[in-house]
């Protein structure tokens, strides 16, 4: 009786990013719902910098309390883009008494939150390394992760949205108080001023009159140069729920509502009032809505997904007016923290059998895209190299003429 290979999964954490915290409690969270006697997990860590590291020390949390990357056993890595490798350079700056080394991979789980991972950068290196990953793509990762572009996206599929308006840097920079006129012409107070492309609620601060946007709006000037300012929607409850699937078979989970004692869930209610990240902030599940309120919100929740061609799972925020019936789609998060695991539960699947699901939607992906043909041959290059470049050749024929005429 032959042996089953194990799957080898390289799961990535950390980042450049300022949710660098809450992606490694991700991260750890699911390299430790594997089943080891089916997967060989290879844990990725990039610091707060960008440089990548992998090995076993950086499977301890604990380890993180202590500088990490100087540990035994840590080294420096890269995820090639090169077809090639199909995987992991270690120790690729490896010198004459040096060797480097090839850890293939089967899997990338991509488990940062925010830039440079839940953007679609990451995304695309796994494409460009023909290494099949979980969770959302290129396209829905970026989407998601622009506020004002998921907001643009899903209106335009009829998923009911906030409304709100985005401006740059360089435009508060250039003329603020032509940018305040223009907020307070199209939104009334209260608002909330949001970086547009940040989660974990990082930056967001609300402000209740034009004294207030002036003063609040260099913090999140300082964690992202695209910023939303959007109308606050009054007595509304947040409930969010989870998705997951791809295409036609996609299935939302049961509803929560976080319990906050503030006027917004911030960051310090998600994360630091427990031991175990996004799970164990206070929350009511399930949400306590009538269930024809609840089938809407799982609809838009599933329609939205569909809309940004989601893939794998996503957590999806709304805020709801129960009284109206009224649903407010917030955001759209492709990298959920704790993955949503505690939402899944509910469901009743296990962490392990959420993240092996996720595993072989994301294969099952990557599958798909491998039966595109990425190989078209022409003979442009022979006849253009026959006929000459005429671009070059005009500019030599000008520069000839110019230099005759001296």
């Amino acid at each position: 009786m032959s042996v089953r290979r194990q799957t080898t999964v390289g799961v990535i954490f950390g980042g450049r990013s300022v949710e660098h915290d809450v992606s490694i409690v991700t991260g750890h969270q699911i390299m430790q719902a594997f089943d080891p006697d089916r997967y060989e997990v290879v844990p990725i860590y990039i610091d707060r910098q960008g440089r990548w590291y992998t090995g076993d020390p950086l499977r301890d949390l604990k380890n993180f309390s202590n500088e990490i990357v100087s540990q035994k056993g840590v080294r420096s890595a890269i995820l090639s883009p090169s077809i090639e490798h199909h995987g992991l350079i270690i120790n690729p700056t490896a010198g004459r008494f040096e060797r480097s080394e090839l850890q293939r991979l089967d899997v990338v789980f991509p488990a940062i939150h925010g830039s440079h991972g839940e953007d679609g950068t990451l995304q695309g290196l796994c494409e460009l390394a023909d290494i099949a990953y979980v969770g959302c793509g290129i396209l829905a990762s970026a989407i998601a992760n622009d506020k004002m572009m998921t907001k643009i996206v899903l209106s335009q599929q009829g998923v009911p949205i906030i409304e709100a308006v985005s401006f740059t840097r360089a435009e508060w920079l250039e003329a603020p108080d032509k940018v305040v006129n223009h907020i307070i012409h199209q939104l009334t107070f209260p608002m909330f001023i949001k970086p547009a492309r940040l989660g974990s609620s990082i930056g967001i601060s609300k402000v209740n009159d034009e004294q207030m946007l002036y003063s609040n709006m260099e913090l999140a000037l300082t964690f992202d140069d695209l910023i939303l300012v959007e109308g606050a929607v009054q007595n509304a409850t947040e409930i969010n729920c989870a998705v997951m699937g791809n295409g036609t078979d996609i299935r939302a989970s049961v509803l929560e509502q976080p319990v906050s004692w503030s006027e917004m869930l911030t960051f310090e209610e998600k994360y630091l009032h427990g031991r175990d990240g996004m799970k164990s902030a206070e929350r009511i599940i399930p949400a306590p809505l009538n269930d024809d309120l609840t089938a809407k919100i799982k609809g838009y929740a599933i329609q939205a997904f569909r809309a940004v061609e989601g893939n794998g799972t996503a957590r999806i925020d709304f805020l709801v007016k129960p009284e109206s019936g009224e649903v407010f789609l917030n955001e759209i998060n492709t990298m959920p923290g704790s993955l949503a695991l505690y939402l899944w539960q509910h469901e009743g699947m296990s962490a392990r059998q959420v993240v092996e699901r996720l595993v072989e939607l994301g294969r099952d992906a990557h599958a798909i895209k491998r039966q595109n043909s990425y190989d078209y041959q022409t003979n442009l290059v022979d006849l253009t190299r026959q006929r000459g470049l005429k671009g070059a050749k005009g500019s030599k024929s000008v520069a000839t003429a110019n230099r005759s005429s001296t």
